[in-house]
């Protein structure tokens, strides 16, 4: 089977859908039982070309997002077609509306239509369609957790195409809780200058990451914690007067570390090495920053009633979205420890124990096969009539 995999929202500092499809690709170009073309920008072959020799990297897409997304309805189904795939995966809401072969779209979550202020305006009119359009004419679907099928269900009823709740995965040779030389997380530590002990938040830092909650939700516990500090990873997103107004009114934000964004190879030292996670987002669609930080063994605290509750599956400690005071003695209950963090970290272990890339590609070829022998079967059953 024949597939292609476009890659080209995938900016140069991935995170959250981004590092979804790095490392879905990744594992997809890992497989014997598929041959894989990756559509890329063009500029930004290099990155993909490295995976597998066997992967068809096609780098064709301009790279400003209008005239990117421009391309995918104007030139991306001609490009498939030269190229004679079975199916085509948009891994991030949107598709080519004129393309003859089988769509798979993920859908990440609902919130461009339930929280357009948590996004840029200029995002919220395009992600709509897309995700409407998706939902109508795709030939399949991918969900990344059961709370946001449920949503799409909801807002749109049964799809047209197949439905599939397919999880992130881990890639448990680096997020695990054993550092892998002795000295080598302390040594990250201190190349990103950061000092022991600390809270950690890793994420873009945007309106619904709640991040301003939780500089607040540290300000409230670091007077009786003098050593404690809050780390702040991620790349600056958009509407960050917040946040920033958090910080300067700290009482203590000379304790409050700043790192913007952070390599992968570095995440699982900062991760192992934090008293605790912190990822109070409003609503997420999936949260893979909490499954990594569980399979590090690092107690997490976050938000109850999206995707994240269903993703930690009880290891976390959670609090309703939004509720400061909540957050606050969530984490003073961490970072004391004690019996009930100690058992949370042991379940922590193995819910993510329960997640990979390879299953997550294996679920994701499924859906392709299917899709492809639907396809073929309507085809078939149109030419004898």
């Amino acid at each position: 089977m024949s597939v292609s995999l476009d890659v080209t929202a995938v900016p140069s500092s991935p995170a959250g859908a981004g590092r979804y499809v790095v490392e879905l690709a990744a594992a997809l170009a890992r497989r014997d039982d598929i041959r894989l073309s990756v559509i890329a920008r063009g500029g930004d072959a290099v990155r993909w070309e490295h995976m597998n020799g066997s992967v068809h990297v096609a780098a064709r897409a301009p790279a400003p997002r209008p005239a990117r997304l421009a391309w995918e309805q104007l030139r991306l189904h001609s490009l498939l077609g030269r190229l004679g795939v079975d199916v085509h995966h948009g891994p991030h809401y949107t598709m080519p509306v004129r393309s003859k072969v089988p769509t798979v779209v993920t859908i990440h979550d609902l919130t461009f239509f339930d929280h357009p202020e948590w996004h840029e305006r200029s995002k919220v009119v395009m992600f709509r369609q897309a995700i409407r359009y998706a939902a109508t004419h795709a030939a399949g679907l991918v969900c990344v957790s059961r709370y946001s099928a449920n949503c799409l269900l909801e807002r749109f009823g049964s799809p047209k195409g197949m439905l599939e709740v397919i999880y992130h995965g881990v890639d448990h040779e680096r997020f695990r809780p054993e550092e892998p030389a002795a000295g080598a997380d302390s040594a990250v530590l201190e190349e990103l200058g950061i000092a022991w002990p600390y809270i950690l938040y890793i994420g873009t830092i945007e309106p619904r990451k709640n991040v301003a909650a939780l500089v607040r939700a540290f300000s409230l516990m670091c007077q009786s914690l003098p050593d404690l500090r809050l780390v702040v990873a991620g790349s600056p997103g958009w509407g960050l007067s917040e946040v920033d107004q958090a910080i300067s009114s700290s009482r203590c934000s000379q304790r409050i570390v700043r790192t913007g964004y952070v390599q992968d190879h570095f995440l699982p030292a900062l991760m192992r090495s934090a008293l605790a996670f912190a990822y109070p987002s409003l609503k997420e669609g999936f949260g893979l920053p909490v499954l990594e930080a569980l399979a590090c063994g690092v107690p997490v605290v976050t938000s109850e009633g999206s995707a994240t509750e269903e993703v930690a599956d009880g290891a976390a400690l959670l609090v309703p979205p939004g509720d400061e005071r909540a957050l606050t003695e969530a984490l003073e209950s961490v970072v004391a420890g004690g019996p009930d963090t100690l058992a949370r970290r042991a379940l922590g272990l193995e819910v993510a124990a329960r997640h990979t890339w390879q299953a997550s590609a294996t679920q994701h070829i499924d859906l392709y096969s299917q899709v492809r022998d639907r396809h073929l079967g309507t085809r078939q059953s149109g030419s004898s009539t």
